[in-house]
């Protein structure tokens, strides 16, 4: 087997000795043959099971000759979008166009198309009419049925519909995925590929389809949004690899698109093998003119250690698309990647990350998970941790003991993000130590998202009152160390749930911690989340009760607004937001208001020039200068000339 990056060209294949591709592989990412990035580990599994896989990397979806480039495939081309859902590579949650794409070569933005694995696989039908198409990755599995699309404001089709394709390898895939190119090699026909675990496939029929739960109707869920709610739970409870069920959705026109049972998670020596796979571990040097590929500076001195999350945060879609079990690679394994890590020329002692979704997680949330799947009827962690919950990092800690000691090794952080409540369920409190003394580069970025806890129930996140602990015993523990060391919040504004009461609730929290966040998170509704799905219909879907969502983008911003209250460009939005919820008492001089009354009010003033209220927050008036303090008081005074007094 050659060591070298997959053909992307007819000339790259002369070398290798190949007349013909078994699978073409397109992607709107650039090709970077790293294990981070979807299309390098399903296209090495392939190669490693024998079959010969091309690359098309962002063709131009105008020319039909950018799909012709390595001629038709023997068995059948796989699309994916990239690692991200083409729209949220696209576009801000206010739906304005991102100025770079950290896929594509330069971070040039518009080197794939919107919805770009339906537009991907309508190119390749337009030149090839009968070749198998199979599509993947995360924007087809988190479309993989009737899904609201946040940016066309409507009910969409299940993707296998709109793309014309033949498949879906839903999930990480690699599983599935050689199991359909062993059936296709077989001479299998395509149409008749149904029978395999965490695929998607399209029928007229449904006499050969046993087992089924069937879902409401396209038609019937685009009439009443309570039908959505109802149908996407029932899928949410169905991504179980152990006890999911197969779910059949209708269409019109005796059309049916059916989802097959999840595939089983990898057992470790499975996860061991598709990372010591012979990636190249870079972007295809044809890139270095551009000046690579933005994306690989994060990851390329990170370790990925597991997948899987059984956090369940409502707004996340790991759920839907990775499952819940989690699924970790051996410490020998990463072992032999820090060691690959330490011998680049660029290395400079430093580990960026060794996490997955989230870091904390090594084990399956309790024994049974592995035979009997996760529970459908209950979460790990939310609202309490679950007594059968195995909160442990004993395996966490060794691991980076062992990451820590290796030549060349100066540090080794953890930056994917830790689940601080399981960090407070261990009863050992030995990761807490470990993690201050050896692994913050100063700050750590934890995510409450909130703070009222009504919000907080809707996002399936602990009580505020969970994370405060984790406040006081972080700060606690680097007392005792010696250290200063802080906690960066991430926060979320808008969220369903959270009206103006509950953002003016969360802007106190922030007055009283002393801490304005530089950025804040609207919530973005990305398909097939509960908070999606809340957002779009009005209701949970677990409860089906009714919820409040913010909705209208004036709001939005007050929300956003009141979050960041400090800042001068916000002022007349949080006064707004502050009389809307009847908060006018947050209006004033006292230490606990938020803004101080406009110029012209009974005994008040500000800013005239920048709407800043003098005086309001220590961290902006040190922040001054002496001449900007100098044309603030030339300022009062004009303004109180203009009023008439002294």
């Amino acid at each position: 087997m050659m060591h070298d990056y997959l053909p992307m060209s007819r000339a790259d294949m002369n070398i290798r000795g190949w007349k013909q591709c078994d699978f073409i592989y397109v992607t709107g990412d650039a090709y970077v043959d790293h294990p981070s990035f979807g299309h390098a580990i399903i296209s090495r599994l392939l190669e490693a099971h024998g079959y010969k896989v091309g690359i098309i990397s962002q063709p131009d979806w105008k020319d039909r000759a950018s799909i012709q480039v390595l001629g038709e495939p023997r068995l059948g081309f796989l699309v994916s979008g990239g690692n991200m859902d083409s729209m949220v590579n696209h576009y801000s949650v206010s739906k304005k166009r991102r100025q770079q794409d950290a896929y594509t070569p330069g971070g040039v933005m518009g080197k794939r198309p919107d919805y770009a694995v339906t537009v991907y696989c309508n190119l390749i039908r337009s030149v090839y009419k009968k070749a198998p198409v199979i599509i993947g990755g995360i924007e087809a599995s988190l479309r993989r049925l009737a899904h609201y699309d946040y940016w066309s404001d409507r009910l969409k089709y299940s993707i296998l519909i709109d793309s014309q394709a033949d498949l879906i390898s839903y999930g990480m895939g690699e599983t599935s995925i050689v199991e359909i190119a062993d059936a296709l090699n077989s001479g299998i026909d395509i149409k008749d590929i149904t029978f395999i675990d965490g695929t998607v496939y399209k029928t007229d029929s449904l006499e050969s389809v046993y087992d089924a739960q069937i879902l409401p109707s396209f038609d019937k869920m685009k009439a009443e949004k309570q039908e959505y709610a109802k149908s996407y739970y029932i899928q949410y409870n169905n991504t179980d690899p152990f006890t999911g069920k197969r779910l059949v959705e209708p269409y019109k026109d005796n059309l049916f698109v059916v989802q097959n049972p999840p595939a089983k998670p990898l057992s470790m020596e499975e996860m061991d093998e598709v990372y010591a796979l012979p990636y190249m571990r870079n972007y295809h040097p044809s890139y270095e003119e551009f000046g690579g590929v933005p994306a690989i500076r994060e990851i390329k001195f990170s370790l990925i250690s597991n997948r899987g999350c059984f956090g369940a945060c409502s707004f996340c879609a790991l759920t839907f698309h990775q499952g819940r079990i989690i699924q970790a690679r051996s410490h020998n394994s990463l072992l032999d990647e820090a060691k690959l890590l330490t011998e680049e020329p660029d290395f400079k002692g430093y580990i960026h990350d060794v996490g997955g979704p989230t870091a904390d997680f090594r084990y399956p949330a309790c024994e049974k998970q592995m035979t009997k799947g996760a529970c459908s009827n209950r979460q790990c962690l939310f609202p309490e941790p679950c007594k059968n919950l195995k909160a442990d990092h004993t395996d966490y800690i060794e691991l980076l003991r062992k990451l820590r000691s290796l030549p060349k090794m100066k540090k080794v952080f953890i930056r994917s993000g830790i689940r601080f409540d399981y960090v407070l369920a261990d009863p050992g409190k030995k990761f807490l130590k470990e993690l201050c003394q050896y692994h913050v580069s100063g700050q750590l970025k934890v995510a409450p998202e909130h703070v009222s806890d009504k919000v907080l129930s809707k996002m399936g996140k602990p009580r505020n009152q969970v994370y405060r602990q984790f406040v006081k015993e972080y700060k606690d523990m680097n007392g005792r160390l010696g250290m200063k060391q802080y906690l960066v919040p991430y926060l979320m504004s808008s969220h369903p749930g959270s009206g103006l009461s509950e953002a003016v609730e969360l802007a106190e929290y922030l007055r009283d911690l002393g801490y304005m966040p530089e950025q804040v998170q609207d919530f973005y509704p990305t398909p097939s989340t509960i908070s999606t799905c809340m957002y779009y219909t009005g209701y949970d879907p677990r409860t089906m009760e009714k919820v409040y969502v913010p909705v209208n983008p004036h709001e939005k911003a007050m929300q956003r607004a009141l979050i960041q209250y400090r800042n001068p460009k916000n002022y007349e939005l949080v006064s707004e937001a502050l009389r809307l919820a009847g908060r006018t008492d947050l209006i004033g001089y006292d230490k606990k208001c938020l803004i101080r009354p406009k110029a012209g009010a009974p005994g008040g003033y500000s800013d005239n020039k920048t709407g800043k209220n003098p005086g309001s927050g220590k961290r902006g008036a040190a922040s001054e200068t002496k001449d900007r303090r100098e044309q603030k008081k030339k300022t009062i005074r004009n303004i109180h000339k203009k009023a008439g007094k002294k």
